[in-house]
């Protein structure tokens, strides 16, 4: 027994000395940091899809999760009695830039102070960015997290879109062939990115040949697609693919190769398509069987259906059985232009007699679920592009809430949103609570298991062990979503 005490000193040991001194930046928001801290009579809600347990204790010490139980608490640990609360693992947002739209041209804000503090007040401890329109500074901000000088998630930070000719923003690269998409993946990855995204415009052979450069780094490569459909991308090898049938073009008619067709026959393609019917099958179960995943981002979506849930065209509060928290701080987290921009393009939306998008948003949760049903993996994200409304964080807790209007369980919908991304990031120390994991905790008033809003009552998010005040990372980011 005192041999194994004395291991177990030692492991703590050998852990404080690889964690990184915070500087003033990030510890003005520290709330717990404590060598031993012990979260007890809580609710665990796992992440791998297992019912909630009740009345638990979890110890966390050195950075990890030492234990999870009905155990008393270590005598040295600070006890947090969380009755009442839940705590599920921190969420891994799969589609989680960190820009955002500026509300004008199509032109992004670079949100380098805002965006991490958004994410990681709300329980986004690990993002994929999915893209980036400044990759430097996305590198740079990640070694700035991982060194302790500033607060935000972990970073799997992924080089500048893979676009073809017809960039609809000055602000992407343009590849010229093949060769040119080989080399920008080549340069970046040994910039230090960890993922591509192939863009809209990007040929055929431009994309096989950024998917080889890639997996020949061991990084992957995913696409917001339009020229290519997605039974092409995955015959060339794709690992994932965003935003789900409402983009893919392969059903609509007269379709050329390499050649983004125009929005409105694209749209009425899906909205014919028969969601039972054989071609759509054939998609699915050619995905599954490349082992391709799927990114949902239906909060981006949300912004399109008109009268919808967060924001209807007056401006008023959500619908039935929920507050006004959730509106009230997208808002206020917006500088002043991005919230006007917005707002108008709300009630613009509102006003539409004609949309596809209601039924084009049911089609595509029909479609994420079926998906799942045939074995794809299913992960999550926001993506705060759009023309505004689906902030960093706060839109992280929307696409939950979704997954289960979607017809997800409130524990699938946690899981897709926190396990299932770091099985596609191959990072076992993350997504789920267990002994041996990173201690990347949400501390959650309320049951999210049973009623998935309270997935925006969060109080408390602990990565690595260090548990941050939720309240003060969000105030800090008011007023600044698109501006910095």
């Amino acid at each position: 027994m005192k041999r194994l005490v004395t291991l177990f000193l030692l492991f703590v040991a050998a852990s404080f000395a690889q964690t990184p001194q915070l500087a003033p930046a990030v510890r003005a928001y520290v709330k717990y940091d404590q060598p031993t801290i012990a979260l007890t009579h809580v609710r665990v809600i796992d992440g791998t899809g297992a019912s909630a347990r009740e009345n638990q204790t979890v110890v966390l010490s050195g950075g990890k999760i030492q234990s999870v139980g009905e155990a008393a608490p270590p005598a040295a640990a600070q006890v947090i009695d969380l009755t009442g609360y839940s705590v599920i693992p921190g969420i891994v947002g799969m589609h989680d830039h960190m820009f955002y739209p500026t509300g004008g041209a199509p032109v992004y804000a670079e949100l380098a102070y805002s965006a991490p503090r958004l994410y990681l007040g709300a329980g986004v401890t690990t993002i994929r960015t999915t893209g980036s329109i400044e990759p430097y500074s996305d590198l740079s901000l990640k070694k700035q997290i991982d060194s302790g000088r500033w607060p935000g998630p972990k970073m799997f930070v992924t080089g500048p879109y893979l676009e073809g000719v017809g960039a609809f923003t000055v602000q992407m690269h343009e590849l010229k062939d093949a060769d040119d998409a080989r080399r920008t993946v080549a340069y970046w990855a040994d910039e230090g990115v960890a993922n591509f995204k192939a863009y809209m415009n990007i040929t055929r052979a431009e994309l096989s040949a950024a998917i080889e450069e890639a997996h020949k780094r061991g990084l992957k490569v995913t696409g917001h697609l339009c020229s290519i459909g997605f039974r092409e991308a995955a015959a060339l090898g794709i690992d994932d693919l965003e935003h789900g049938l409402v983009v893919d073009t392969e059903f609509t008619p007269n379709k050329q190769p390499d050649v983004c067709p125009a929005t409105t026959p694209s749209r009425d393609s899906v909205f014919k398509l028969d969601m039972n019917g054989p071609e759509l099958q054939q998609t699915i179960k050619e995905l599954v069987a490349h082992k391709v995943a799927l990114t949902s981002t239906l909060p981006v979506f949300e912004t399109f259906v008109p009268n919808r849930p967060p924001f209807d065209t007056t401006g008023a509060p959500p619908g039935p059985g929920r507050g006004p928290t959730y509106m009230s701080r997208v808002l206020d987290s917006m500088a002043e232009e991005p919230r006007r921009a917005y707002l108008t393009q709300r009630a613009q939306v509102g006003a539409s007699q004609n949309s596809q998008w209601p039924e084009l948003f049911k089609r595509e949760m029909q479609f994420e679920r079926a998906f799942v049903k045939a074995g794809g993996l299913l992960i999550a994200g926001l993506d705060p592009t759009g023309y505004g409304g689906a902030v960093a964080g706060f839109g992280d807790w929307r696409q939950i809430e979704l997954l289960v209007e979607a017809g997800f369980t409130p524990l699938e919908a946690i899981k897709i949103a926190t396990f299932n991304g770091a099985q596609y990031l191959a990072d076992n120390s993350i997504g789920s609570i267990a002994p041996g994991k990173a201690a990347d905790l949400v501390v959650i008033k309320g049951d999210p298991s049973k009623n998935i809003t309270d997935i925006e009552k969060v109080e408390i998010v602990f990565k690595d062990g260090v548990g941050y005040d939720s309240a003060k990372l969000i105030d800090a980011a008011k007023g600044r979503v698109g501006l910095h």
